[in-house]
């Protein structure tokens, strides 16, 4: 039997008595053209490319990983599920309010 936990807040989710839904995220990095770029078509861009990867260091091949496309699956409950549609980005912040006990 598969069991599925709540990502968010790790809650187990019985698909018999709750529905379970399913997030999916996709990262890219998208590069715009520069201004003036369409009207150089006589460039040598394997050439430019080329240079690029020689400048660069070996210790920044972490960082080329970081830009590659990412697709990104979720299971979440019905509670979490309901924040996640309020604010998918997690920019409400959270009020937690604590009293000393004088």
């Amino acid at each position: 039997m598969i069991h599925y936990t709540c990502d968010r807040c790790k809650r187990r989710i019985d698909p018999a008595k709750e529905i379970r839904h399913v997030v999916r995220v996709e990262v890219q990095s998208v590069l715009e053209p520069l201004p003036g770029d369409d009207l150089e078509d006589d460039r040598d861009h394997l050439l430019e490319i080329d240079d690029l990867l020689d400048a660069m260091d070996l210790e920044e091949e972490d960082f080329l990983q970081d830009d590659l496309p990412q697709q990104l699956r979720f299971d979440l409950c019905s509670d979490c599920y309901r924040r996640y549609i309020r604010d998918p980005l997690g920019l409400e912040p959270s009020l937690n309010v604590g009293f000393s006990s004088n």
